[in-house]
């Protein structure tokens, strides 16, 4: 089962005798020496796969990891292994422990539209940007395992007490919904761990080998439950690079690697260091920039892949001209290599780089793909129909109840909305409750009332059936009570209208195939609704240039990148100058070196147009790091460099000589 694998892989899938850590260099194959592991644990070992839990960071590779182990095992004899991400299984913690924490089993999980909505009521005076860095400051805090008086005693500003202020508030509010966030989803496990130690031992006995992908990333929460699953046992496999770690951001902590051996001195550290991705010539670079950040652990990566072709470095005139430089570039490469589009990626530090780049593609005709779109769970009208299951699942959801009453439009408005919540407040409970409630008809007119009741018991009886009936049924039946069709084409242009109703046929389709493959209800699949990725619709691969942020590039690879704006004050940030965040930005530099397979292309301008202002710009010290084995093209003796002007020349040629073959006028 192990050929074809080198010998510190082999170690890391055989090696049980406490905590590991694999230390796995870009491309080094760290997804196969995990499903690897989880079939050697299985076949060789003896273990049930219902005691093993591998945790990564996305459903697309918990997904992968699945399969890939399932491959692995054979004969359906992956049943009962946990392949998840840290959310994911943070919510089953949940569901099975609801009681201790004082949730029902039915609690809502709100997403980030949800959230946004509950701090724009609770900042009211506030403009967007405040609002965001408040959230985001909460989220960071629970991240960090603070509550709100922690974050209260440790607030280091006015903006910080005020914060402060607004987190015991939004709890408050999460409560009275019984609703929680997504950093609720690991923060409330590790408080429930912490104190109820019959939970944690019951969750302990079901892992006899906990693996962690992607362990760089991990936040203090995310560390923390993962060391209470461990337990004293330590039987976990953490496999992660320290020199990928690029999301301080959003609360990953490098520190955690730092963490593992002083919370487990029995640490055996395994690293990968041979590259299958990359040429040498591109992880020399790679090498010699990420040489300049202190060290953990020394790592150098090579590879047997062969030298490679020279590194490109391209100096433009501004912004226009790279990005007219870069699809000429790409395309000229693309036609004398015979490639697909696909083969190729243009990363950037920041999504205001991606327009000038996107208007010369356009201008070319070169098909293109934008990472990080609007997922398929955040347009309104997929929206809309989860609203109403999230609202069958808890009819304490008040963000839910607000958007099914109102959407398709029932005669129901702010004014009587208001009046729920008036009733609700001075009750303490939700708006559906409210509109049940005794003594409610003293506040609304009969119009109101009978339309809110009958909201009321529609959503009842279709919980009823959504315990019990299939999925697709339920579902199907709702869309013609609501008549949501006919709402959609009432309010919208046709070709939109045609648009979104196909996107909700297609939600249907999935959801009841969910049900049927899974022998779910559409209950228990409105449960986690907000958890659930379109994985099937995201999978579908088209050819088509990639452009993409350098934080959304990592984990892919690509045959040929051009990594643009290479500059200081965008990479490195101008923000990111002092030493901890610009050893994250060298990391972010080392990421996109290390996308590339087969070429490299880097381009700086020599200025920018910021607003209406020109300013001259320096090349990124980064470029000077990546070493002398270089080759530089641009500048102001060489716009368009002579080669290009002859690479063009030369497609001229072949492109008339193609026409001529063809028969073909060209005039």
């Amino acid at each position: 089962m192990t050929a074809g694998l080198n010998a510190p892989q082999r170690e890391a899938i055989h090696y049980l005798d406490g905590p590991l850590l694999v230390l796995a260099g870009a491309g080094s194959g760290k997804t196969r020496v995990i499903t690897q592991k989880i079939a050697y644990l299985v076949k060789d070992c003896g273990y049930s796969p219902s005691r093993i839990t591998a945790i990564t960071f996305t459903n697309k590779a918990a997904k992968e990891m699945k399969e890939r182990a399932a491959q692995l095992l054979g004969d359906g004899a992956s049943g009962g292994l946990t392949v998840s991400t840290f959310h994911a299984l943070g919510v089953r913690i949940l569901r099975q422990e609801a009681k201790a924490l004082g949730l029902k089993p039915g609690f809502s999980i709100l997403d980030a539209s949800d959230v946004g909505g509950l701090f724009q009521d609770l900042m009211k005076n506030a403009d967007k940007d405040r609002r965001r860095a408040v959230q985001n400051r909460i989220s960071l805090w629970k991240n960090a395992l603070l509550g709100p008086e922690e974050a209260a005693a440790q607030a280091a500003d006015e903006m910080e007490r005020a914060a402060a202020q607004v987190y015991g508030e939004y709890e408050r509010t999460l409560r009275a919904y019984q609703a929680v966030d997504f950093d609720d989803l690991i923060r409330l496990p590790v408080n429930l761990f912490e104190a109820n130690q019959e939970a944690l031992a019951r969750w302990q006995s079901r892992i006899w080998h906990l693996l962690v992908d992607e362990y760089q990333d991990t936040n203090r929460c995310q560390y923390r439950l993962m060391k209470l699953l461990a337990g004293p046992r330590a039987a976990f496999t953490a496999v992660g690079d320290d020199d990928q770690s690029i999301y301080a951001w959003r609360g990953a902590d490098i520190g955690n690697i730092h963490l593992l051996q002083e919370d487990f001195p029995r640490l055996k550290v395994i690293k990968l260091e041979q590259n299958y991705r990359s040429t040498a010539r591109i992880l020399a670079a790679a090498n010699a920039v990420i040489a300049h950040n202190p060290k953990v652990f020394e790592k150098r990566l090579w590879s047997d892949l062969g030298h490679g072709d020279a590194i490109h470095i391209q100096i433009c005139r501004d912004g226009e001209h790279e990005a007219e430089w870069v699809a000429s570039r790409l395309t000229a490469h693309r036609f004398q290599h015979r490639g697909k589009w696909s083969d190729y990626a243009i990363l950037y530090r920041g999504n205001h780089q991606a327009r000038a780049l996107e208007q010369q593609l356009r201008n070319q005709k070169v098909p293109y793909v934008l990472s990080g779109g609007q997922s398929f769970f955040e347009r309104a009208e997929i929206k809309d129909i989860t609203s109403y299951l999230r609202l069958m699942a808890n009819q304490d959801d008040d963000p839910a109840f607000i958007r099914a009453v109102t959407t398709p439009k029932r005669g129901i408005g702010g004014a009587t909305l208001e009046t729920l919540g008036r009733i609700g407040g001075q009750r303490h409970i939700g708006l559906f409750s409210a509109a049940v409630a005794v003594g409610v008809e003293q506040h609304l007119n009969p119009r109101q009332l009978e339309a809110v009741r009958t909201f009321c018991q529609f959503i009842v009886r279709m919980e009823s059936r959504a315990g019990r009936e299939p999925a697709r049924q339920v579902l199907e039946d709702l869309l013609k009570a609501i008549d949501y069709e006919a709402h959609l084409f009432e309010t919208l242009e046709p070709r939109e209208a045609e648009g979104k109703w196909a996107n909700v046929r297609d939600f249907v389709d999935w959801l009841g195939r969910r049900g049927e493959e899974d022998g779910k209800s559409l209950l228990e699949l409105a449960q986690t609704v907000a958890l659930i990725s379109m994985l099937d619709k995201n999978d579908q691969e088209t050819d088509a240039v990639q452009l993409a942020t350098l934080h959304a590039a990592k984990g892919l690879e690509f045959r040929h990148v051009f990594l643009v704006g290479v500059e200081e004050g965008i990479l490195p940030h101008r923000d990111s100058l002092e030493p901890v965040k610009l050893q994250e930005e060298r990391r972010l530099m080392y990421v996109g070196i290390t996308r590339a397979r087969m070429s490299l292309y880097l381009s700086h301008c020599k200025r920018r147009k910021t607003g209406k202002e020109w300013r001259d710009c320096e090349p990124s010290r980064f470029i000077d790091e990546m070493g002398s084995d270089l080759r530089r093209g641009g500048g102001d003796e060489a716009i368009p460099a002579a080669e290009e002007k002859q690479a063009g020349r030369a497609r001229f040629a072949q492109f008339k000589a193609l026409l001529n073959k063809t028969g073909t006028d060209g005039a």
